[in-house]
C-alpha cells in the first residue's frame, strides 16, 4: 500500500519524559503506540534527536534568546545522558538509527533528506513529541521536500492539549493532499507482510 517508507521518531528522550522543565506528562501515554512502531520496524526506524547547545552564548540569533530563557536545558547544566533516547527505544539502535539536530525541524543541515533520498524513501511515518513543535517542523518539512507524511495520531504528543488538537485539525484539514493522519494500529495493519 505504501511506496519506500520510513518511520521518523521525534524527540522520544529522557529530557521530554523525566523531571525537567521541558517534561512532556503526555509522552508516557504514547510511548507503548510509538514502541509497538519501532519494535515492529526497528530498521525503518530514525529517531530525531534535540540537542541543546553547551551555553546559550554558542546559541545564533534567537536560539541564543531561548537558551537565555532556558538556560537549564543546556550542556553545561543537564546531564548529558538525558539527551539520550528513553531506554525502550534506545535499545533498537541499531539497526534504528540516530539523526541529531539543534533547531525543531530536523531538515535544516540537509543530511536526513540526502539519507531518505538515497534510500529511495518517498513515505514517511512520524510519531513523537511535541506535535505542536518538532513534530509539526518535521511534517511540514516532509511536505516541503516531497515526501507523503503520515502522522500517527496515537504515538504523537504535546504539553498543551489545545495546541496538540490545533495542529493535528491543520496538518489533517489543509494538506490533505500531502499528507494524512492515522491510528497506529491501522498503519501497522497496512503494512504487516
Amino acid at each position: 500500500m505504501y511506496s519506500e517508507w520510513r518511520h521518523i521518531c521525534v524527540d522520544m528522550q529522557r529530557m521530554f519524559a523525566e523531571d525537567t522543565p521541558w517534561k512532556v506528562a503526555w509522552m508516557e501515554r504514547v510511548s507503548p503506540e510509538v514502541l509497538e512502531v519501532v519494535g515492529r520496524h526497528p530498521e525503518r526506524t530514525i529517531f530525531s534527536r534535540f540537542l541543546p547547545p553547551a551555553r546559550a552564548t554558542d546559541a545564533m540569533g534567537m536560539w541564543r534568546n531561548y537558551y537565555e530563557k532556558w538556560w537549564m536545558m543546556t550542556a553545561e547544566h543537564l546531564p548529558g545522558e538525558m539527551y539520550g533516547l528513553l531506554p525502550e527505544l534506545a535499545a533498537f539502535t541499531p539497526p534504528a538509527i540516530l539523526f541529531d539536530k539543534r533547531t525543531y525541524s530536523p531538515w535544516i543541515d540537509g543530511r536526513l533528506h540526502a539519507y531518505l533520498k538515497g534510500h529511495d524513501v518517498e513515505t514517511l511515518v512520524i510519531t513523537g513529541g511535541e506535535t505542536d513543535v518538532c513534530v509539526l517542523a518535521t511534517a511540514l518539512g516532509a511536505i516541503d521536500l516531497g515526501y507523503r507524511a503520515i502522522i500517527l495520531t496515537d504515538a504523537v504528543c504535546s504539553g498543551t492539549d489545545e495546541t496538540h488538537d490545533a495542529s493535528l485539525k491543520l496538518l489533517e484539514s489543509r494538506f490533505t493532499a500531502q499528507m494524512e493522519v492515522m491510528l497506529t494500529e491501522a498503519f501497522l495493519s497496512s503494512v504487516a507482510c
